[in-house]
């Protein structure tokens, strides 16, 4: 009886004790073919294998789709004229083995506003040094955070334009939509002609490199944290609750995340998350929040505040989201100019959230998570990344892999070949998870060379 005549069984399964910082034995592989892009790389599980082996011992190649931007493929943007942007860039590089190649020096004044003059100049000079492979951003300064009208983050993203501003003489008005929005692509620039771009904020190089660790110590931890979304009494800061509501209404497995929606619009008990250890999320929306420095943040954690100048960075007339970062939060938001509480101009929570779980960078999730960014900074450790491993093993003729990026929206199927230019055959399809979970995929027999992982 040949292999394909014999029943091939796929199981998928939520793994026990998913929130554990062990990510499980055997070869993490998040660095596989883009399923939309057909880049392929390969994980070998079985490359500890003696050369001796007999055939039937050898472990096949599992092939996983590409879900995030990696090292080489972020830029890094120094100001020379600014000591502290040279120290966070050096240290940076060194931490994430960022290509020298990668890293564009810039020279313009220090402070608040950068203006369109000087940012045409340095933005000609990104786009001269740096190649298609380059798909995001990381800034080094804290200031300029802002660039006439536009956010510094965006306007490197996106190029400077009025129309991703508020431009009608202090009236609220809309702003210009970006592709990149909920988008499923690892290749912004290359798809889209966006490299989103975040800030290591910090009020001094101690702080920013403080960030940067964080965002390291987050990789692969698979947190399962605690996140609070806060319906506060501000009612014009809380337009994002029903987001809120229907979030926390489909992430009801707190083995895989503990989501709490918070209530207090009708004012009786806190507008505020205080003395809490185990923070991963905090979405609310206040001028300034209160007591966020008795909390105890987890190493990637997210939290924003949706007011009108939190952008302003290191300091502003509201709270600046760089407080965020002091009380060791990860990643944060807010607009540099009054933007009015347009939804659309900050995080949707029910973007980020189920894309940084499903694998994507914090840069990557954040970015997509707001669908007209151009007034918005966003800061943070932009290669932070708590769910990205993909453990494979192949023991007893059983090929596994645990994941988290499987998206309940859509269908997957497992496909082998004899190598890994095939052809490859469908050998399970329909595979489907009723919710987000680390699941365990297992092929077994697992009898041919190769094996891919794609969406259908």
């Amino acid at each position: 009886m040949g292999p394909w005549a014999r029943v091939l069984a796929l199981s998928v399964a939520l793994v026990v004790g998913c929130g554990s910082d062990d990510s499980g034995s055997g070869v993490p592989a998040d660095a596989g073919p883009d399923t939309d892009t057909g880049a392929d790389s390969a994980v070998d599980a079985g490359a500890d294998a003696p050369a001796d082996s007999p055939p039937e011992a050898q472990a096949p190649k599992m092939i996983l789709p590409k879900r995030a931007l990696t090292a080489d493929e972020l830029g890094v943007l120094v100001n020379s004229s600014d000591p502290q942007s040279k120290e966070v860039a050096a240290y940076y590089v060194a931490a994430r083995k960022i290509p020298s190649a990668n890293v564009v020096t810039l020279a313009f004044p220090v402070g608040d506003v950068m203006t369109e003059a000087d940012f045409a100049t340095a933005k000609a000079a990104v786009d001269a040094a740096l190649g298609p492979k380059i798909q995001g951003l990381a800034i080094t300064w804290t200031k300029p955070y802002r660039v006439a009208c536009m956010s510094v983050t965006s306007a490197f993203a996106l190029g400077f334009d009025n129309k991703h501003c508020n431009t009608t003489g202090g009236a609220c008005g809309p702003t210009a939509s970006v592709p990149t929005y909920d988008s499923d692509s690892v290749a912004p620039f290359t798809d889209h002609a966006v490299r989103p771009t975040m800030m290591l904020v910090g009020k001094d190089a101690a702080t920013a490199k403080a960030l940067i660790d964080r965002g390291m110590a987050a990789d692969d931890t698979f947190p399962t944290g605690d996140g609070f979304l806060v319906r506060t009494t501000d009612t014009a800061r809380s337009v994002r609750w029903p987001s809120f509501v229907a979030l926390t209404g489909d992430w009801t497995d707190p083995s895989v995340m503990k989501l709490s929606y918070v209530d207090n619009s009708a004012g009786a008990g806190s507008n505020a998350i205080e003395n809490q250890k185990n923070v991963f999320l905090y979405f609310t929306g206040l001028a300034s929040v209160p007591g966020i420095e008795t909390n105890t943040y987890r190493p990637g954690a997210i939290a924003d505040h949706l007011t009108s100048y939190g952008g302003q960075v290191p300091s502003s007339g509201q709270m600046s989201i760089a407080k965020w970062i002091d009380a060791g939060v990860t990643g944060s938001f807010g607009t540099v100019v009054e933007p009015c509480n347009y939804k659309s101009k900050f995080p949707e929570p029910q973007v980020v959230v189920p894309r940084y779980y499903r694998g994507e960078t914090l840069l990557e999730a954040y970015f997509k998570s707001v669908s007209t960014p151009g007034e918005g900074l966003f800061v943070g450790e932009p290669l932070a990344r708590p769910f990205g491993a993909e453990p494979v093993t192949f023991a007893g003729g059983a090929l596994s892999v645990q994941t988290t990026h499987l998206d309940p929206a859509h269908s997957y199927a497992i496909e082998a070949a004899d190598s890994e230019s095939g052809p490859f055959v469908a050998v399970q399809s329909g595979i489907t998870v009723p919710s987000h979970q680390r699941a365990t995929l297992t092929v077994k027999p697992a009898e041919k060379a190769v094996y891919r992982l794609v969406r259908e």
